[in-house]
């Protein structure tokens, strides 16, 4: 009888593998230790082999390579066709993608077919210990409430989870694995969407995932007079300013400074969040901070109980004098 598998979904773009696939191997390896099964890596593109072994240092012990022409650029007609054949074959018991804009056209294009469930903006992964099905834990409800949904029957049991949530395991070149060549049954005729042109977009200038820095203001801030604070923080230390849903939805800042279940998913070394109470889809884009700082007014405001340092009061007072404290020892 084969070991039950977890599979995880390397993503690439022109050859570049996403982080965030590292990120859903290190869970998969702690899912499949649960089960007493393998993580398996699916690699999908074109002339993407040589990337494989990659899957193995960070925890994989094997990869399924779908290398073909047709694969070259995502199309989902294309990459769903190809990874639900593959999954029809092998029949795994767990399936992760990432909640990206890719994961997240993807995987229900793939779920369909299978007739799988599928869990999106999981928060939590874990295996209960009696029935080894997968507990998958996301916010529903607005935030309200956090909600475990398991899948009895169908499989395989399919999670998204977004960027950021989870440590990248460290890398360890002596681990080795097997690479197993797969093929797509799909021609280029068959698809029925082709990539004229790809256009960046220009205007995508905040990164505010990949900071290691980020403070962050809320509904306290009140306007875009007042952010000026956070902005001159951000500055002094060199970081990056993010914020609530609040202050989007008032045209405050764009969606791209956004931090939460409805924006950007956050890891960064130090994260200041000031004038924000604190509602759970915040939480779950920043509780992966090492180091959390909390300003608020209300001692009450929910953000406070998941700061390592907390700090009551207004931040229109407190925040201007940390800024010129640091300014003060950097001598500017």
């Amino acid at each position: 009888m084969s070991k039950p598998a977890v599979w995880i979904l390397i993503e690439q773009n022109d050859g570049v593998i996403a982080d965030v696939s590292w990120e859903l191997m290190g869970k998969g390896r702690e899912l499949a230790d649960d089960l007493g099964g393998e993580v398996a890596g699916i690699l999908v593109g074109h002339n993407v082999k040589d990337q494989a072994k990659e899957a193995y240092y960070y925890g994989a012990d094997k990869v399924y390579v779908i290398d073909d022409p047709t694969l070259e650029y995502y199309r989902t007609q294309a990459y769903a066709h190809a990874i639900a054949d593959i999954a029809k074959k092998h029949k795994p018991e767990v399936f992760l993608m990432a909640a990206t804009s890719l994961g997240r056209d993807l995987s229900g294009a793939i779920a369909t077919p299978l007739g799988a469930g599928l869990t999106a903006d999981c928060t939590v992964l874990e295996i209960d210990p009696e029935t080894k099905l997968l507990h998958q834990t996301r916010p529903a409800f607005g935030g309200n409430i956090m909600a475990t949904i398991y899948c009895q029957t169908a499989r395989p049991q399919m999670a998204s989870v977004r960027p950021r949530l989870l440590p990248i395991p460290e890398r360890d070149e002596t681990r080795t694995g097997t690479i197993i060549e797969e093929t797509t049954s799909l021609t280029e005729a068959d698809i029925k969407t082709r990539r004229v042109e790809f256009i960046p977009d220009e205007g995508a200038t905040v990164n505010i995932e990949d900071a290691e820095c980020v403070i962050a203001g809320g509904r306290g801030v009140g306007n875009a007079e007042n952010l000026k604070v956070i902005e001159e923080l951000a500055a002094v230390l060199g970081g990056t300013v993010g914020c609530s849903r609040p202050l989007v939805d008032a045209g405050i800042l764009p969606h791209a400074h956004q931090v939460g279940m409805s924006g950007h998913t956050i890891r960064p070394k130090l994260y200041i969040g000031a004038g924000i109470s604190g509602a759970i889809h915040h939480v779950v884009g920043m509780e992966g901070a090492d180091l959390t700082i909390v300003i608020n007014k209300d001692p009450d405001a929910a953000l406070l109980k998941v700061a390592d340092y907390g700090v009551v009061g207004n931040l229109f007072d407190i925040i201007p004098a940390i800024t010129k404290e640091i300014k003060s020892r950097k001598g500017v």
